[in-house]
Order: structure tokens, then C-alpha cells, then sequence
């Protein structure tokens, strides 16, 4: 691409586009930062500088870019069949392998599968399949979804009901608030001074129970949860803290949905870590950005053998089940995301996370010798940074985390500033040299903001 090519995908896009996250106060004078190519490790910028990419797209590249199997399989697809009609009782060949290989990869018996485009719309389904579920049993009341604060879970109506981070519904209108709730995060640099990690797990429960007979157990059908909040602030609950909310789920004849739309495809060394790392299996999982890693668009909602058995009865005579999706078990993704595991099957990747990402989290914890971080926190491939003002009240650096990310940027990495943290969820085939070089640029950026 020439640099006349280049100004003017940058004109188009500040003159057309509106972006997710999009800060119109700059915006018009700035415009985006174009990104014209990618490969491995790498995403080359519209004014050709090359950056180590320290964010996998935005979580999911999992695989890295430019792979070209992921584009021959995507390919033979389309030449072979590129859509059909999904409706009713008419399926494709790629949605039924892959739906037999999700149910192989995901915990306990999460066997059947609805497709969806994406996280928030996984997630959407999901509700949706918990309010049926109940409706089912002949639990009408039985609807209140209970999220936490903080919590990140899409931008579709419903999803951004769930999502529990203040500063995504300033200006909107919510929808959900008379059956979506939300009880506290587990933060624990926010953890009550004193407190243990064990004490601190307690109170969580607590809250999290008397919350249930607050509203009334006969009415709170669920529980929602990433095993580590990811856009929230990558915020690592304490020990055995999913396992006993689980728990208090099974003691209420709540579901537990379990959000690894993040954490799912290996960013924390397994398959999914809800059973692996956190010992407990949910009864439903969502997935979206690394079952393709990102090369193309799809989501899942897979739930247990218990769930199915409830909704796949006849609900009347005549009656279908009627969530329709014109992508739905899309042939193309279905594709995409088959090769994508057997990418990250035969490359060990899960593996990778489990060799890397201790050292990723050796090396930033380095960062906590800067007057300017407050904590380093994560788990494998999953890492946030939280800027502050002042150690001692915890007092975040307002304004910072923009700076540190164009001081990246200057060097030649890219990182995500969300609020006052950086976020870090680089490529799973990151090598440890490529870990150091992340944390080096910036404890770098860092320390030029804080001497400016």
C-alpha cells in the first residue's frame, strides 16, 4: 500500500466509521491508527512501523497472524460450500465436527452446542437458554441472572446489562434491570486491609448468598462469572473462590455460566480453565475470540447433557425452537476454527501458555519498582497493570495509561490502556525472549511518563 492508499484508509475511516470504545473527544482530530498488515508476533501500522503485537488482537489471536492454513481452510471451504441455510433441521459438515470437538475439549458433559457470531452474542443466547430452561421446569419466576461488578461480558443490549464495568453505560439506556443484579468482584488489591485471602473468599460468598435470599432463591436462575476478569482489570479471584460459588449455585438449583470468551483456547494452559484451573465444570461455557483466534467471526454457547435434556423437549404442539441465527454453525468459521485447533493442537500452544506464561509473570512483577504501579497481577498469558498516583491510598494515575500506551507504541509494542491499568494477552506462540521484550518497553514507557 502506497502512502496515498495509506491517508486515505485513514480519511475514510475517521469520515465513516464509528468504533467500538471510540473517544469522541479526539477522535475527529486524530482519527485511528490503521493497521494494514500482520504476521506472527507482528501487526505493521499505516505509517509502516513494525509492533510486536503485546495484545493478540484483543485477546484472541491465539495462534498468531497470517497463518496460511487458517486461509487455505478457509478457502477450500468456501469453494466447497460457503453458507447454507441452518435453520431448522439442515446443518453442514464443519458445524457437526466441530460441535463434536468442543464437546471433547470442554469439562464434565458440556455436549451440545448453539453457534453464535461472537462473545456477546454467545452470551445473549445464554441468558436466553437460562430463561427457557426454567420456563421448561415450570419455573417461571426463576429469571434473576446475577453478574458482578466489573465484570465484562459484550455490547449487545443484554451482554452490556451483564457487564458490570460503570463507565460502558454512561449516556445508554439498560435493558435487563429487573432480572440482571450484580454483587461485588474479586479484586484482591482492593481486598479490605487485614484481611486474608481466605477472609477476604469468605465475605465474597457471603455477599454472594445473602444477595440470593435477598432477591429470592425461587427467583435467581443464575450466576455469570469469567474465571479472570479480562476488560474488568484481569482480576485473579482468590483460591477455591469459583469452586464454592459454584457450590452456593448447586445449594440455591441455580446455573453457573462460566465466561471464557477470554480464557477459553489456551490463554491459561488449558483447553478451558474452569475445570483444569478452578476445579469446578459449569453448566454452561461460553466461547468466542480464540476458537478461531480471531480470523474470523464465531461464538458458542455449549451446555451440559442437564440443560439439553430440559430444552430439547417439545415445549407445545407444533412448537420449534425458535432462536434463529442466519450464521449460525456458519461452514466458513466452523472451518476456520476446526484448523485453528488442530494449529493449536499439533503446536502444543495450551502448552506454551503453561511453559511462558509463569515467566511473562516473573518479569512483569519487576514493574512493581516503579513509583507509578501500584500492582502487578495475572495468570499465564494474562497479565494487568494497575498506574497509581500514590502506593500508599492506591490513588490511580487519571490519564497515564494513554500515555504509557504511546510510549509503546514509540518503541515498537503494543499494549491496551483500559482506564487506569495496561492490559497485557499477547499471541500464545510468544517465546520468552518476546515476554522480556514486552516487559522492558514497558518498564521503559513507564518511567519516561513518570519523568515527563
Amino acid at each position: 500500500m502506497n502512502a496515498t492508499d495509506r491517508d486515505s484508509a485513514w480519511a475514510k475511516d475517521r469520515a465513516h466509521l464509528i468504533h467500538p470504545y471510540a473517544d469522541f473527544a479526539t477522535f475527529g482530530e486524530e482519527g485511528s491508527q490503521i493497521i494494514e498488515r500482520a504476521e506472527g508476533m507482528y501487526v505493521t501500522d499505516h505509517h509502516g512501523r513494525r509492533l510486536l503485537d503485546g495484545i493478540a488482537g484483543l485477546w484472541c489471536v491465539n495462534i498468531g497472524h497470517g497463518r496460511e492454513s487458517m486461509a487455505r481452510a478457509m478457502a477450500d471451504q468456501v469453494m466447497r460450500m460457503e453458507y447454507y441455510n441452518p435453520f431448522g433441521h439442515s446443518g453442514n459438515v464443519p458445524a457437526a465436527e466441530l460441535g463434536a470437538t468442543l464437546a471433547s475439549l470442554t469439562p464434565g458433559d458440556l455436549d451440545h452446542v448453539y453457534y453464535s457470531c461472537g462473545g456477546s452474542t454467545a452470551n445473549d443466547a445464554a441468558i436466553r437458554l437460562v430463561h427457557f430452561h426454567f420456563d421448561m421446569l415450570g419455573m417461571p419466576r426463576k429469571k434473576k441472572i446475577i453478574s458482578r461488578v466489573n465484570a465484562y461480558h459484550g455490547g449487545t443490549y443484554v451482554a452490556a446489562g451483564l457487564t458490570g464495568i460503570h463507565g460502558t453505560k454512561i449516556g445508554f439506556d439498560q435493558v435487563g434491570r429487573d432480572f440482571i443484579h450484580h454483587v461485588s468482584e474479586a479484586n484482591l488489591y482492593a481486598k479490605p486491609e487485614g484481611w486474608s485471602d481466605a477472609q477476604y473468599c469468605d465475605h465474597l460468598v457471603a455477599e454472594f448468598e445473602a444477595r440470593i435470599q435477598q432477591l429470592g432463591p425461587d427467583t435467581v436462575a443464575a450466576f455469570i462469572a469469567e474465571p479472570i476478569m479480562g476488560a474488568g482489570g484481569v482480576l485473579v479471584a482468590p483460591d477455591g473462590y469459583h469452586r464454592r460459588m459454584w457450590e452456593v449455585c448447586q445449594r440455591y438449583g441455580m446455573l453457573y455460566i462460566a465466561d471464557e470468551v477470554v480464557t477459553g483456547f489456551g490463554r491459561l494452559g488449558a483447553w478451558f480453565a474452569s475445570e483444569d484451573v478452578f476445579g469446578m465444570v459449569p453448566d454452561i461455557v461460553v466461547c468466542a475470540k480464540g476458537i478461531t483466534s480471531g480470523y474470523v467471526p464465531l461464538g458458542a454457547t455449549i451446555v451440559s447433557k442437564a440443560v439439553h435434556d430440559v430444552i430439547a423437549r417439545p415445549q407445545a404442539e407444533g412448537a420449534v425452537f425458535s432462536m434463529g441465527l442466519t450464521y449460525w454453525g456458519h461452514p466458513v468459521s466452523c472451518a476456520a476454527a476446526l484448523e485453528n485447533i488442530r494449529i493449536m493442537e499439533e503446536e502444543d500452544l495450551p502448552g506454551n501458555a503453561r511453559d511462558v506464561g509463569p515467566h511473562l509473570q516473573e518479569a512483569g512483577r519487576s514493574l512493581l519498582n516503579l513509583r507509578s504501579v501500584g500492582d502487578v497481577r495475572g495468570s499465564h498469558l494474562m497479565m494487568g497493570v494497575d498506574l497509581v498516583a500514590d502506593k500508599a491510598t492506591k490513588a490511580p494515575a487519571m490519564g497515564m495509561s494513554k500515555k504509557v500506551f504511546d510510549a509503546c507504541l514509540k518503541r515498537g509494542v503494543v499494549v491496551r490502556p483500559t482506564g487506569t491499568r495496561i492490559i497485557l494477552s499477547p499471541p500464545l506462540i510468544i517465546t520468552k525472549d518476546q515476554a522480556d521484550e514486552i516487559v522492558d518497553v514497558l518498564r521503559d514507557a513507564i518511567r519516561e511518563v513518570e519523568a515527563a
